[in-house]
């Protein structure tokens, strides 16, 4: 335990072994990615990507190793136990801070498949990690602006289009297909301004997760739905590498996804639309509960 050191001092050390725990993991990732860019044939995939995930998760592993073994965060895990490693799910969690990606990677490690992210198209460029995205077939995303798309509603596709490729892949291995369905971290000022009808949460945006179900929505055993609470705030990236997150609680259930918002047409079907928006509301209603109940019991109510 670490608790001894400054903050400082232990959010430094935790963020040196977390770079080197990434570089050391990323060098063995490269040489895989390197062949499976030379070699992009089936029978090649097929013997690269198990080991490519296998990589990712003792990735996860290792950061788990070490933030368990350097702070007394207090951890609340509850739902995980029905999960099969073995198995494709589609996984929604709220937002709030970017610790919680390493809060969902902790709790889920080893119990379904690697997370595999929606991410910005952007992000590819990101120095080490951006070519890891890749190699992992993490679906790049590309964003274009209101007025873009006003002039070129085709531009519309490119997004759908990079989804099923990447679906495509992950129909083939046992994939866990992550979205935070918020769109953004949660902050007082963002639910405020959205006028949000929920005490903890944004609103959440359909179009993401619609298109991963429209993919390949049949293959997803269910809908792994995810709730994080603080009960002593909302930590930084950087707090939680001072071991400043005493309390973490995650809370998992998981949700049947009804059958025709896996072969419907969500883009043109209003009817199906409004019946998602309903189902999503009834999920983000439930997860508002939880997250209540969550932080009142922490608080000893």
């Amino acid at each position: 335990m670490l608790g001894f050191l400054p903050p400082f001092v232990r959010g430094a050390l935790s963020f040196l072994v977390l770079a080197v725990n990434t570089l050391v993991w990323c060098l063995l990732l490269f040489v895989l990615a390197l062949c499976k860019a030379v070699l992009p044939f089936q029978a090649v995939l097929a013997f690269l990507d198990p080991l490519i995930n296998a990589i990712a998760s003792a990735w996860t592993r290792c950061n788990s190793l070490w933030m368990r073994f350097a702070y007394r965060t207090d951890w609340t895990v509850e739902g995980v136990e029905s999960l099969r490693y073995n198995d494709w799910y589609l996984v929604n969690c709220n937002h709030q801070s970017w610790v919680d990606i390493f809060v969902l990677q902790d709790a889920l490690n080893g119990r379904i498949p690697v997370l595999k992210f929606f991410l910005k198209a952007e992000l590819i460029y990101v120095p080490v990690i951006g070519l890891a995205w890749w190699a992992l077939d993490f679906p790049f995303m590309k964003r274009h602006s209101r007025q873009a798309l006003r002039k070129n509603p085709n531009l519309r596709n490119d997004d759908r289009d990079s989804a099923r490729k990447a679906c495509a892949k992950f129909a083939k291995v046992p994939t866990s297909v992550m979205n935070f369905v918020e769109g953004t971290r949660f902050t007082a000022e963002k639910h405020a301004t959205q006028a949000s009808p929920y005490q903890h949460l944004l609103k959440p945006k359909a179009g993401a997760m619609a298109m991963a179900l429209n993919a390949m929505g049949a293959q997803f055993h269910s809908l792994v739905d995810a709730t994080i609470a603080y009960p002593d705030g909302i930590p930084t990236f950087w707090q939680y590498l001072c071991g400043q997150a005493p309390r973490v609680m995650l809370q998992v259930q998981q949700v049947e996804i009804p059958v025709e918002f896996c072969t419907g047409d969500y883009e043109n079907d209003r009817v199906l639309r409004k019946s998602f928006h309903r189902w999503l509301d009834d999920i983000w209603q439930r997860k508002d509960a939880t997250m209540t109940a969550l932080l009142e019991r922490a608080a000893g109510r």
